[in-house]
């Protein structure tokens, strides 16, 4: 399938841009049906707003609980809950495989 460069109009900014035969033959190999609505400026902004400037998870808050299993003091990326078990990775893997 033969690609060309397109010219779009970004959502947020207004700003025309360029979407690359590249970068369409990128989305298309992704599976991706739907063109970029906004420019590259705007989407770099947009995922820091929404994940922070360290990019996606990487500044994921952590929580520190007690395992329910092995009485182990471990780290998780939700608050836990009271009245809800929480297990440290080993244990959590070992009762996941259990299943």
């Amino acid at each position: 399938m033969g690609f060309q460069d397109k010219t779009i109009q970004c959502s947020d900014c207004g700003a025309t841009f360029t979407f690359s035969a590249e970068e369409q033959e990128f989305f298309a190999s992704k599976g991706y049906t739907n063109e970029p609505k906004r420019c590259p400026s705007c989407r770099q902004a947009r995922k820091t707003e929404r994940y922070g400037s360290g990019g996606y998870r990487s500044e994921r808050r952590m929580f520190t609980a007690i395992c329910a299993q092995c009485g182990k003091e471990t780290e998780v990326p939700f608050e836990p809950r009271e009245g809800r078990p929480v297990y440290c990775s080993e244990c959590y893997n070992k009762i996941r495989l259990n299943r």
